[in-house]
């Protein structure tokens, strides 16, 4: 892999994590059942995306 396809990775990695940091955020601050409960789907399915290109590492 070259350094640039490991920098797009990482680039990836790191909006990735924002995402779930985000949607975790919402989901604690969220009163609405279904809303939160989007929300923590969302971050179960950014968490299946890192990992998904962390193994691209």
């Amino acid at each position: 892999m070259s350094p640039k396809e490991l920098l797009y990775i990482e680039d990836a990695l790191g909006h990735t994590q924002y995402l779930m940091t985000q949607c975790r955020t919402a989901a604690s601050q969220l009163t609405d059942p279904g809303l939160r409960s989007a929300a923590q789907r969302m971050v179960a399915e950014h968490q299946k995306l890192f990992a998904s290109f962390y193994n691209l590492v």
